[in-house]
């Protein structure tokens, strides 16, 4: 069972994307902020990140530059999620190391092929 790792600040979203993705099978941790995020993912080892880009303090794209500078956790895909469909904000996340990107609210067929997507490609 894959492990994913949810960093996003509203309680709300995390509820609903996690109860989402255990109903397909997959097995949810949860970071409420990007400090949170960047240690869960050391701790944790999860198989897939999905990384909220407005946080607060910390926000998702500074958690992932830490996450991907980070020998340990570099090959983990991480999933940018945000409200905001701007290509600047596709660009940023893909220019931070991000394998994908996604727009919210999610539509949760579409956000699982991107995960199948990036659990196929970091699998040998």
């Amino acid at each position: 069972m894959a492990r994913i790792l949810i960093v996003e600040d509203n309680e709300l979203n995390r509820d609903m994307l996690s109860r989402r993705l255990q109903r397909h099978g997959f097995e949810t941790l949860i970071a409420v902020d990007g400090p949170a995020g960047v240690a869960m993912a050391r701790a944790q080892m999860p198989d897939v990140i999905l990384m909220d880009v407005a946080l607060g303090e910390m926000d998702g794209w500074e958690a992932t530059t830490l996450i991907k500078s980070d020998l340990a956790t570099a090959d983990i895909p991480i999933i940018t999620l945000t409200a905001h469909a701007l290509s600047s904000d596709r660009e940023k996340s893909i220019a931070v190391g991000c394998a994908d990107f996604d727009t919210k609210p999610v539509d949760i067929d579409r956000l699982l092929g991107k995960i199948h997507a990036c659990l196929q490609r970091s699998r040998p």
